[in-house]
């Protein structure tokens, strides 16, 4: 203020400019963090794999899409790093076993993930147990669907004892070429 009582014009400017670059300053500095924390996030999404956002979708409904064409719905049962545990929607006993490296896409899943538990199950454990219970099941390789039991289970195939209702053959199914080993459905029985 001058000596008269009046408000000096520079003081007001002098006070403006400090609060606009205060302002400027806030308003750069949440823009810097705003750009670290979308890096951080794009870093972590970089970083997460297909297994983990399957865990996080457990109990969700969703649709896989195969290399033949042919899509398999289910709730997702259990997921680990190389396999897909999908259990039917309504209350049918079938459920389908898909290996990841099999999947062209998944419709149905959520954006969070679940990181990996410190041991998983092995796809391998897993067929071996279909072995055991000795369940019919319907094979999808890339060119085929067998019906059929699992005779044994290898490191990198398995041997299919082949049901196709005239003679029974044993087909050996390396995993590159498996895409879906599913419950055969009631009535295709041995």
């Amino acid at each position: 203020m001058t000596e008269s009582g009046c408000v000096d014009a520079s003081d007001t400017r002098w006070s403006n400019l400090a609060a606009d670059l205060d302002a400027l300053a806030e308003a750069q500095e949440a823009a810097e963090t705003d750009a670290v924390v979308a890096e951080l996030t794009r870093a972590e999404h970089a970083a997460t794999g297909l297994a983990s956002r399957l865990r996080a979708a457990i109990g969700v409904a969703v649709a896989v899409d195969l290399p033949d064409g042919e899509p398999v719905r289910g709730v997702v049962g259990d997921a680990a790093g190389t396999w897909l545990l999908l259990e039917a929607a309504a209350r049918s006993p079938e459920r389908h076993l898909v290996p990841l490296a099999a999947i062209d896409g998944v419709s149905g899943l959520g954006a969070g993930s679940v990181p990996a538990p410190r041991r998983e199950i092995a796809m391998t454990t897993l067929l071996r147990d279909l072995q055991r219970d000795r369940r019919t099941l319907l094979v999808r390789t890339r060119g085929q669907v067998y019906r059929g039991r699992i005779a044994r289970v290898g490191a990198d195939h398995l041997d299919l004892d082949v049901l196709d209702g005239r003679h029974r053959e044993q087909r050996v199914v390396p995993f590159a070429a498996l895409l879906c080993v599913s419950d055969a459905p009631p009535g295709m029985g041995p």
